[in-house]
């Protein structure tokens, strides 16, 4: 006799689902029986075979790959639309979407206007308008869950741009507002890593890395790995949780 998995008959709906993070997460979620979406911005190709990759589970509509732009809330509003005509339910939703440029913290002239309304737009007002349009669906269950994808950079101010630790900072806090508001129908968490070795912030090589991981308490940097494992945790293992941060960065913050 098979023994369910942890998470059979859930259907998970990862924003940024192509990248590091969001791969790695889709992966664990789905090892544990969720039904997976991942989307892309403008790559549906590559998030179907990515979906199709995935391990196979008992939920017959199986994973999908869509199309979303954290940016456009006429598309994410469209997103939920399509995941309930698909799957007829949404319990995880996690935003790993965003997007960072390194501008040194001193030179204030680079931080335009413009730059900063766009890191806004797409690292936290994008993840609230996520929310906000799979809340109906989250909450149908009453046991619906957000992560969050957030930085250690929020709370230590030293991440790629200062507009990028305010971004971050603001998403720990929203966190704190929507746990307490769409409780108990829905959990609000935040994962915070550190340094995680994706593509993310261009032009941080491997020698980054290794001078990182010398001045980190656990000597190594994260792995996308590290990240989906604590998504994972706040899905099954985190029941008594909302509205709080879980940083999971090696120690770096206390360097």
């Amino acid at each position: 006799m098979n023994t369910p998995l942890a998470l059979d008959g859930k259907v998970a709906v990862i924003l940024g689902g192509t990248g590091g993070i969001g791969q790695a997460t889709a992966r664990r979620l789905a090892e544990h029986g969720a039904a997976v979406v991942l989307t892309s911005r403008s790559k549906l190709d590559e998030a179907a075979s990515l979906a199709a990759a995935l391990p196979a589970i008992s939920n017959a509509a199986g994973h999908a790959g869509m199309l979303a732009a954290v940016e456009d809330t006429a598309s994410l509003v469209a997103l939920a639309a399509a995941v309930e005509a698909k799957y007829g339910r949404a319990d995880i939703l996690v935003n790993t979407a965003g997007f960072t440029q390194p501008i040194a913290h001193a030179n204030l002239d680079a931080l335009t206007d413009d730059f900063i309304d766009r890191m806004f737009e797409v690292n936290w007002r994008g993840q609230f308008a996520a929310i906000r349009s799979f809340a109906p669906l989250l909450r149908a269950n009453n046991d619906g869950l957000v992560v969050n994808i957030s930085s250690i950079a929020g709370t230590t101010g030293t991440g790629s741009n200062i507009a990028y630790c305010a971004a971050k900072a603001g998403l720990d806090v929203m966190a704190m507002s929507l746990g307490r508001a769409l409780a108990p129908a829905i959990r609000v968490l935040n994962v915070s890593p550190g340094v995680v070795q994706t593509d993310f912030v261009a032009g941080r090589d491997q020698a980054f890395n290794d001078k990182t991981a010398a001045t980190t308490p656990l000597k190594r940097v994260g792995q996308p790995d590290d990240i989906a494992d604590a998504v994972l945790a706040c899905a099954v293992s985190l029941r008594f949780s909302t509205g709080t941060t879980l940083v999971v960065d090696g120690g770096r913050r206390l360097g």
